[in-house]
């Protein structure tokens, strides 16, 4: 009885502490969120959403850099999408596994774990200067999309993995070429996997800064084409705090940084509950 006595105390003490634990990490959030609330909510309204910035961001909007992060994000993804997936396919259903797939799966990682600012220096020297883009949208973009690629080789791998290998048997036992397997059967069935990783990376580019910084430019005029400079929302967000211009405006521009990451990670939870149901 004793045993049990304390067995039962040891699971209520480990509950109390994990759930501690949980709770912890939620209010962290709120308070970050909650603390950029206070001291921005001020600000954000239609006409800074939709006005360009006037006295270097102290007065005006931010929708040069709205479009700007939506135009930078856009360039990543069409660009690591096709790469991430088809480098996913690949190392899931065609290559063998021996070293130089090894030699893949240990590259993707080491990507992955890159400084961004080393992504970003890389981006001006290659891509800025080397190929002659400039400071613009495509150069990036581009960059942008360095970072982004392992999460999409990753999370789609993981997606194709879990499709159920008796649906792939049966394509091939049917006489179907590996080829129209992957096509019609795996990628069907791995795509909310997928779509959910994308739109996740998405999140995770929209809010990088020392990538843009090297390439991207910091251009508050619309753009007219890939090949214009543009400020993105985080590098905007940056020289208004650590310039002092507007500590206002910085909290602003943060509430909307945040709230388009939040927006990105529902719709992300929302095509995964879709394709689920389904």
């Amino acid at each position: 009885m004793n045993r049990i006595r304390s067995a039962e105390i040891s699971d209520r003490v480990a509950s109390f502490m994990l759930g501690g634990s949980a709770a912890l990490v939620i209010l962290i959030l709120l308070y970050i969120i909650g603390y950029i609330l206070i001291h921005g909510v001020g600000v954000v309204n239609l006409t800074f959403l939709l006005d360009s910035p006037r006295l270097g961001g102290a007065e005006g909007g931010i929708f040069p850099a709205i479009v700007g992060s939506l135009c930078l994000v856009a360039v990543s993804t069409l660009t690591a999408v096709p790469i991430g997936v088809g480098a996913a396919v690949y190392l899931t259903s065609y290559a063998p596994d021996n070293t130089i797939t090894r030699i893949i799966n240990f590259s993707v990682e080491c990507l992955a774990g890159i400084p961004s600012v080393v992504i970003g220096l890389f981006g001006y020297a290659f891509l800025v200067v080397y190929l002659g883009f400039g400071f613009s949208i495509l150069s990036g973009g581009l960059a942008l999309m360095f970072m982004i690629l392992p999460w999409t080789v990753r999370t789609s791998e993981e997606a194709i993995k879990a499709v159920s290998a008796e649906l792939t048997e049966g394509s091939l036992a049917l006489g179907a070429t590996k080829l129209q397997t992957v096509r019609h059967i795996i990628l069907p069935s791995a795509l909310p996997g997928i779509t959910t990783g994308v739109i996740l990376g998405t999140g995770k580019a929209i809010g990088e800064t020392a990538v843009i910084m090297y390439t991207a430019g910091s251009s508050l005029l619309l753009p007219g084409s890939i090949f214009d400079p543009v400020r993105a929302l985080p590098y905007h967000l940056y020289i208004l705090a650590s310039e002092g211009i507007s500590d206002e405006m910085a909290y602003g521009t943060a509430i909307v940084l945040l709230g388009m990451v939040l927006v990105i990670n529902l719709i992300a939870v929302a095509i995964q509950r879709k394709f689920q149901s389904r």
